[in-house]
């Protein structure tokens, strides 16, 4: 409560109204629990997705989903919808990143990881990490939401923007190309 003066005296102003819209409490409630619920693995998935900044990555999926909340047909399918965003938000950010560098003088330096992506990450899995961002986006995309989310081919589709044919075609060259890559580091 922040205090207001008034002839002199302070008179106490409450910060937020008193009563609030029941829409607007149910909204930042539904948030709220999705946050709870999921923050760790939408940015575990931004990292494997090849985010440079998962961070931000999963707060503008978070804003987006606050923004749309009253049009969600189904508030049940928020998860997915928040999955589908950070996948798409992660590509977006890396083909902007691959344009702006293309425009740079120098060579970027390496990036330095964030300290929560490198306490995501075990050195037995950076081999596996590694390996997986050498894939094109969609076989790394299609991948990650397959082996380490464990979804279907047709909410892999739904994520990814994509037909059920297209999912199988990613998943099976994405996963031949990784055993190839982790054959030769062997």
């Amino acid at each position: 409560m922040r205090q207001h003066l008034r002839h002199g005296t302070a008179v106490p102003v409450p910060l937020a109204p008193a009563a609030a819209d029941p829409a607007e409490l149910e909204r930042e409630a539904g948030v709220a629990r999705l946050f709870e619920l999921h923050y760790a693995s939408m940015l575990r998935l931004a990292v494997l997705l090849g985010a440079d900044d998962p961070e931000n990555v999963v707060a503008e999926a978070y804003y987006q989903i606050y923004r749309k909340w009253r049009r969600l047909r189904d508030t049940e399918a928020a998860e997915a919808y928040l999955r589908s965003t950070v996948c798409n938000l992660t590509r977006m950010r890396i083909r902007h990143l691959q344009v702006a560098r293309k425009h740079v003088e120098a060579p970027p330096t390496e990036l330095v990881a964030s300290a929560e992506s490198t306490a995501l990450l075990h050195d037995d899995q950076r081999v596996l990490i590694d390996a997986l961002q050498q894939l094109p986006a969609r076989q790394r995309e299609a991948l990650v939401l397959r082996h380490w989310l464990g979804l279907k081919e047709g909410e892999i589709a739904s994520a990814m923007g994509i037909s059920s044919g297209s999912v199988k075609t990613h998943t099976a060259r994405g996963l031949a190309a990784l055993t190839q890559a982790m054959e030769a580091r062997r």
